[in-house]
Formats: C-alpha cells, structure tokens, sequence
C-alpha cells in the first residue's frame, strides 16, 4: 500500500529556517510527481512547490516562496525535501506531500494529486 509521511515541521521565528522531509513508498509508477502544499487556518490547500520523478526534471514554485524555498529529492528517490529560509509568518500552516501520477510537468494545483500524506505543522512567530 502506499504512503506518504512528512515531517520536519516545528516553530520557528521569522527569518528561520525548516528543512521539510517526504517520505514515499508504494507508489507502483514509472514516472510521477510529488508537490507540497500547505493549509492556512481557515484557509484552502496552497500549492507551494513540485518537482517530477524518474521523468524529465520539471520544478516549479509559488511565487510567494521563489527565492526562499528549494525543493529536492534524494538519489533513491525515497525522499523528497523542502528546505525553507527566510520564512515569514505568511507561511505558517500545516504542510502536506502528496503524489499524482505524471508524464510531463508538475503542476501546483491541489486537484491534480491525488495520494496525500497527514501533514506536518510549521509554524512561524516571534
């Protein structure tokens, strides 16, 4: 069966850093993407960043953490890591990985993914 766990999340202040991590396993494709998006209270899934695997390397960002967010994976391709710099309290909100099935470029559309990991909490406050 498949799974997608994340962690790393945690308080930090403003200016800090997290390094996220998303474990996966028991993904039966040749070729998928995995994305992170991220959940405000009272707020609707944001698409923060997604890159593909096994496929051409395809890696996109939301505007509000270009240049602050680098997304990575490992030679493996077990883990899929989101270091964050610069955070801001705008980013706060808990983080989800989660996996779609994909040939060509990732996208950061929350509907297009359909296996979800349970999340992990990021806060940021001083």
């Amino acid at each position: 069966q498949w799974q997608l766990v994340e962690s790393g999340g945690g308080l930090v202040q403003p200016g800090g850093s997290l390094r996220l991590s998303c474990t996966v396993s028991g993904l039966e494709f040749d070729y998928y993407a995995i994305g992170w998006f991220r959940q405000a209270p009272g707020k609707a899934h944001e698409g923060v960043s997604c890159l593909t695997v096994n496929g051409g390397l395809s890696i996109n960002y939301a505007n509000s953490v270009k240049g602050r967010f680098t997304i990575s994976r490992d030679r493996d391709k077990t883990t899929v890591s989101l270091q964050m710099d610069s955070l801001e309290p705008e980013d706060t909100g808990v983080y989800y990985c989660a996996a779609v099935r994909l040939f060509g470029p990732c996208t950061l559309s929350p509907s297009h993914y359909a296996y979800w990991g349970q999340g992990t909490q990021v806060t940021v406050s001083s």
